[in-house]
């Protein structure tokens, strides 16, 4: 078998232990094994693989190791590189920073302005002395074309230089590897195997606030910009503080409609413009800047 395969099939923790078991009653590869010999510790697709990638070769009655000594030595060297609590090492949960709390605070107490309208005018008034002069000179759905931009290009900044990329796979690459045991050790029926995954999950239960709190983080600064400028636009539009010759869109299909009347199910005009707008430039900036969006978790 090609030395990558080897490397890509221990890189894997279900067809680690798979390897080490058929090594182990192989007798280091001294013989021949069939699949009822190892079939209460693989499972067959792991058993398939084996033979697939060539890890085990067809012999006289069974099927044999086609390297041993190179399997034993990268099994002794992942185990010494590993070490032997690998699966037990703890990410280390990554705190958030004064001024990460800071920001989520203020975040929220922009969000209570969707029901409190104090808060809401007093965040729209603001927010107007600097986006007044922009409503004086281009028409409403412009405006909104350029805060989806402004808000887009932040947002998706944010997103890549506050997101732990490396942290959040190495959550998600435990998880995986979990169910991975879990399914192998299901099929195979090994029910001591099965309770082991079972506390290890119990374990890393920690893992999931942790892809939560690093997932959380740059939404809290976006949220930041991206309230006020809606606040804005609903005290805009629903305040009644468009000018008199801002009625609204025409739209394909819908025809000439007002930015309050419903668009899309209960959606008003504005909204999905906004969404619209919002989700085109996310998509060119991405691409723009080659930012790739955070894996999503599992």
């Amino acid at each position: 078998m090609p030395e990558p395969q080897l490397a890509s099939l221990l890189e894997e923790p279900a067809m680690r232990d798979a390897i080490a078991v058929v090594f182990e009653r192989s007798d280091s590869g001294r013989k021949e094994l069939q699949w009822a010999d190892v079939r209460d510790a693989l499972s067959s697709d792991q058993w398939g693989r084996l033979i697939r990638n060539g890890t085990l070769v067809e012999g006289s009655s069974g099927f044999a190791l086609a390297d041993p000594n190179r399997i034993q030595r990268e099994l002794e060297e992942h185990e010494r590189d590993s070490g032997p609590d690998e699966d037990e090492d703890e990410i280390e949960a990554e705190p958030w920073a004064w001024y990460d709390k800071a920001v989520g605070l203020t975040a929220l107490a922009f969000f209570m302005g969707y029901w409190n309208t104090g808060i809401r005018n007093t965040i729209a008034s603001i927010d107007d002395l600097v986006l007044a002069p922009i409503t004086d000179v281009l028409p409403f759905y412009a405006v909104i074309i350029l805060l989806a931009i402004g808000t887009g290009l932040y947002s998706t900044v944010l997103q890549a230089r506050l997101t732990n990329t490396e942290k959040l796979q190495a959550y998600q690459k435990r998880m995986s590897d979990l169910q991975e045991r879990q399914k192998a050790a299901k099929e195979r029926g090994d029910e001591e195997a099965l309770e082991r995954i079972r506390e290890e999950q119990m374990a890393a239960a920690g893992d999931q606030l942790g892809m939560f709190k690093l997932q959380f983080r740059p939404m809290v600064w976006i949220m930041l910009l991206t309230i006020p400028v809606f606040l804005w636009l609903r005290w805009k539009v629903r305040g009644g503080h468009l000018g008199a010759g801002e009625t609204g869109l025409v739209v394909p299909l819908a025809g000439a409609v007002s930015w309050q009347d419903p668009l899309v199910g209960p959606m008003a005009t504005w909204i999905v413009w906004y969404f619209l707008c919002s989700m085109a430039s996310r998509q060119l900036i991405r691409k723009t800047l080659a930012i790739q969006p955070a894996s999503p978790s599992s």
